[in-house]
């Protein structure tokens, strides 16, 4: 079953009830901010109209940032996945987390071109801490802390982006490091795995 399934028919039936409400909520909530990612990876114009050019330079300036952060957790998992440290199924969550990294930093980058701004790339070498990545664990919680400091990244570039559709977009990414986040600690055993109500 999906979100789809909760939406209302052709024939204009809804589900009853306040659990259903909910369902249909959170369902028409994932369709749209996954169409607004969809919108900016298939270079929508109208995301970039309305908009003065000293708001999308600011714009580009955020997901430049977000890109990079994006390339870092990319190489991280690269290193995280040759290190010979990590075992399935923790391998296997390390490469699909670095393929999201991917999908995310090919939709930042088409986003930054299409508002007239040049993407940043990765850089040659980053400075992980590879001398204390000695087991799974240590590279696991490595993985977790980058995604914690995604997951705040995001959620202070969401309310400042001028354009309100990369901030829906941004925030769909947000949810994303989020999942990654509590994931890896389950995966490492940390009790409580959401650790608070609230993320800062």
């Amino acid at each position: 079953m999906s979100f789809l399934d909760y939406l209302p028919t052709t024939t204009g039936a809804q589900p009853s009830g306040v659990k259903e409400s909910r369902r249909i909520f959170l369902g028409r909530s994932g369709v749209m901010l996954s169409g607004a990612a969809v919108a900016l990876m298939a270079g929508n114009d109208v995301l970039a109209k309305g908009h003065s050019s000293k708001s999308t330079e600011s714009d580009v300036r955020i997901l430049n940032s977000a890109l990079g952060a994006e390339l870092e957790a990319i190489a991280a998992y690269q290193l995280g996945a040759e290190s010979g440290l990590l075992q399935k199924p923790a391998l296997d969550i390390a490469v699909s987390f670095q393929g999201q990294h991917r999908e995310h930093a090919d939709l930042l980058s088409k986003t930054v071109v299409k508002l007239g701004g040049k993407a940043v790339v990765a850089k040659a070498k980053y400075q992980f801490p590879t001398d204390k990545l000695k087991s799974q664990a240590d590279v696991l919680r490595f993985a977790a802390m980058l995604e914690k400091g995604a997951v705040s990244a995001y959620l202070g570039a969401v309310p400042i982006f001028d354009n309100r559709d990369l901030a829906k977009a941004a925030a769909s990414i947000l949810g994303d490091e989020a999942m990654h986040w509590a994931v890896l600690r389950h995966v490492l055993g940390d009790t409580p795995v959401v650790p608070s109500a609230f993320m800062a």
